[in-house]
């Protein structure tokens, strides 16, 4: 998700945005995570068939048949899309649970491939959504709310693969009561900067809150902006929500706090593009 000089121009007008630099949240994702044994649904999976790897480059000319017939021959990226499809109702009767069982499926086989593979990202997706999964249930189901079982699967993906939505969503379960502990605080907040960092808006968003408002952080409100108007940038039509926070903070804040923002706006920038 790159910030453009054009969007920096749409903040200086007080239109569009993005935002911000580096925060100093210390530590690395470790990849010491204990691996979760995940609970899925009977499904066999056959051997890989020559042409099975061939059929999920093109998703929206490949057809449903060739689909199946990738996923059941064990190709994680047919059976990711598969979940997908099944899991929002897209080409498909929506039907959670069997999107559940195909994320199931990539957890159970891959877990252990290496986070550099090709299909690592596919996986550590796959642990997310079956996080997700466990956070709400499936109703008239065998998969039952369970948050701490959510917990392990953000963990694993978010430590073991590195992923940036893994990583906000584990934040928001050690941040979401005002009275968690300074120890679940912490962590929170070092997953939260990690994602952010990494270009995951939402967590961007929610950090600016809480480093503008000062919410448990050391209110700055510049830098708090900054992370705003970046994920302002990146909201979709939809998070009306980072758009309704953005535009509060930025009536709120002083021409100096605009000012420094759009400062560190453009280091934001310059580092992206030495990436």
């Amino acid at each position: 998700m790159r910030t453009s000089r054009r969007a920096l121009v749409a903040f200086v007008l007080g239109a569009a945005a993005l935002s911000a630099p580096a925060l100093a949240f210390d530590g690395s994702a470790s990849k010491d995570a204990t691996l979760p044994v995940v609970t899925t649904l009977p499904g066999a999976v056959a051997t890989v068939r020559s042409k099975a790897a061939a059929v999920v480059t093109a998703p929206q000319e490949t057809s449903l048949s060739a689909l199946q017939y990738a996923a059941e021959g064990g190709h994680p990226g047919a059976q990711f899309m598969l979940g997908r499809m099944y899991a929002s109702g897209n080409g498909v009767a929506q039907d959670d649970l069997r999107a559940f069982e195909y994320f199931s499926r990539i957890a159970n086989a891959h877990a252990e491939d290496s986070p550099s593979a090709p299909q690592a990202q596919v996986v550590a997706n796959a642990f997310v959504a079956l996080g997700r999964y466990y956070l709400s249930g499936i109703p008239n189901s065998k998969i039952k709310a369970d948050p701490d079982r959510a917990r392990e699967m953000f963990s694993y993906a978010a430590s073991y693969f590195g992923n940036a939505d893994a990583q906000y969503d584990l934040a928001r379960l050690y941040l979401k009561t005002p009275d968690a502990s300074r120890e679940d605080f912490r962590y929170g907040a070092r997953w939260l900067g990690l994602a952010a960092q990494k270009g995951q808006h939402e967590a961007q968003a929610l950090l600016g809150q809480m480093l503008f408002n000062g919410d448990r952080l050391p209110r700055q409100a510049a830098r708090g902006l900054m992370w705003l108007t970046l994920a302002r940038d990146s909201a979709g039509t939809e998070e009306t929500w980072i758009k309704e926070s953005y535009n509060r903070a930025f009536s709120k804040a002083s021409d100096d706090d605009r000012a420094m923002c759009l400062q560190l706006l453009e280091q934001w920038v310059q580092g992206q593009g030495r990436r």
